[in-house]
């Protein structure tokens, strides 16, 4: 596509375009465990998602689509436990946007054997379940928030220009004995002055943080929404 497209108009137009390929989410859909159809159907799709984010592959596509069905599903579910509480005052309203666009996902969900891990997909047929690269594990996702996409580490090079900073040595490495990274340690030193200078306590929860607004903030707009999706779909485990 010529069209560079961006947050809303990028979302929305994909979401319609899955909506088009029910073999992808229609469990009872006569190609939803045809290999093939589904193959190309995806493939259609990664097109879209190149004109927002070009290092995107067919692993990072599945993540996406795991993402908006299952905060669907979890919106959803909480949009009619709160319509059967019979308090019409407390209805609750979805924090998605496109929320009412993924409708169609309605009653499409097959059982789990585990909740443990983010589901990187929609529910797939076991022949091509093999083709898919090991889900990644909600641990994984707090201390590595890529997207399970290690090029986008990429997209916010410009970390690099941040200066440096003295951080005190209790937080130069993580609990799992990994180093922090340059980038890691200049946003944490920023936001240390800042906290100290507020006399708020600093925690590895706000390093963190920290860490996760200094990425997304340099991110493209579309991948902001993607980061976004998985996270929600994280907070709502």
């Amino acid at each position: 596509m010529d069209i560079l497209l961006k947050e809303n108009d990028f979302m929305s137009l994909f979401i319609d375009m899955l909506r088009e390929l029910p073999c992808l989410w229609e469990i009872n859909n006569p190609h939803y465990k045809n290999q093939t159809k589904r193959k190309a159907a995806l493939g259609h799709l990664l097109e879209i998602v190149k004109t927002v984010i070009p290092t995107a592959d067919i692993t990072y596509l599945k993540i996406l689509i795991g993402g908006l069905r299952s905060t669907y599903v979890r919106e959803r579910q909480k949009v009619l436990d709160s319509q059967r509480s019979g308090a019409a005052d407390d209805i609750y309203v979805p924090r998605m946007w496109y929320y009412d666009r993924l409708h169609f996902l309605a009653g499409q969900t097959e059982p789990r054997s585990s909740l443990s891990s983010l589901p990187s997909t929609l529910p797939f047929p076991p022949a091509e379940a093999s083709d898919a690269q090991p889900e990644p594990s909600r641990q994984q996702h707090v201390e590595e928030p890529r997207l399970s996409q290690g090029s986008l580490s990429q997209e916010v090079a410009g970390l690099s220009r941040l200066p440096d900073v003295p951080v005190p040595p209790l937080h130069l490495e993580r609990e799992s004995g990994r180093r922090r990274s340059t980038l890691e340690e200049a946003a944490i030193g920023l936001f240390w002055r800042a906290t100290e200078a507020l006399g708020a306590p600093h925690t590895v929860e706000e390093d963190f943080a920290a860490i996760i607004v200094s990425k997304m903030q340099r991110m493209e707009e579309g991948q902001q929404l993607m980061c976004e999706s998985l996270i929600l779909e994280a907070l709502n485990k």
